[in-house]
């Protein structure tokens, strides 16, 4: 049975790196027999601030795009998500669609008596992609890759994505169009074997 994956492309332009890790990725993956979904995230049309966060009977009505976005990740096996980090996170409006997205009763569901909520998404992997201008090894040890823990453990693991993959791309500036093509290689690779 053909794997669904879904891939998600949280940087503002699609005239970007991410843009083509993602088109990488989806070669690989269709050459392997997989059927995709693609969310370009500024294409859709919603409000990014959750106003009155996550209480009990006052989350906000979502919007339809919003609305396609949760049926997409519920079709989906697998998600790769393609984003830049920028000042140490992902842009604001990939942040605020998983907000508004990864909503108790849909991505997590709280359980009487029970520190931990009940995973809803469990059973799905994911691959994030991300670009960055920081030297990779600062990244790592500098840094010690502190968003991936937050990315893991806090936003798509709580909900129940395992494994959670990364594939860190940078420092971007000083690639040249040798390295950058040596890394979409990398990504397209990455899709036949749906990691």
């Amino acid at each position: 049975m053909a794997k669904n994956i879904l891939l998600i492309l949280g940087h503002p332009s699609e005239n970007s790196f991410c843009n083509a890790l993602l088109d990488a990725y989806r070669k690989g993956v269709e050459s392997a027999g997989a059927n995709t979904q693609t969310i370009y995230i500024s294409k859709l049309r919603f409000d990014v601030n959750l106003a009155d966060g996550y209480k009990t009977g006052e989350t906000m009505q979502l919007e339809d795009d919003l609305l396609t976005a949760q049926q997409q990740l519920q079709w989906a096996d697998h998600v790769v998500m393609a984003y830049p980090n920028w000042w140490g996170f992902m842009p604001a409006l990939a942040k605020g669609f998983l907000d508004r997205v990864l909503l108790p009763g849909f991505a997590f569901k709280h359980q009487s008596g029970k520190v931990f909520p009940e995973k809803l998404l469990k059973g799905k992997s994911m691959r994030l992609l991300v670009t960055m201008d920081t030297p990779k090894w600062w990244f790592y040890l500098i840094y010690r890759a502190s968003q991936y823990q937050i990315l893991k453990s806090i936003i798509f693991g709580y909900v129940g994505f395992d494994p959670i993959r990364f594939s860190t791309f940078g420092f971007m500036r000083k690639s040249t169009e040798k390295l950058r093509n040596s890394w979409l290689k990398k990504v397209e690779q990455l899709g036949r074997q749906f990691r």
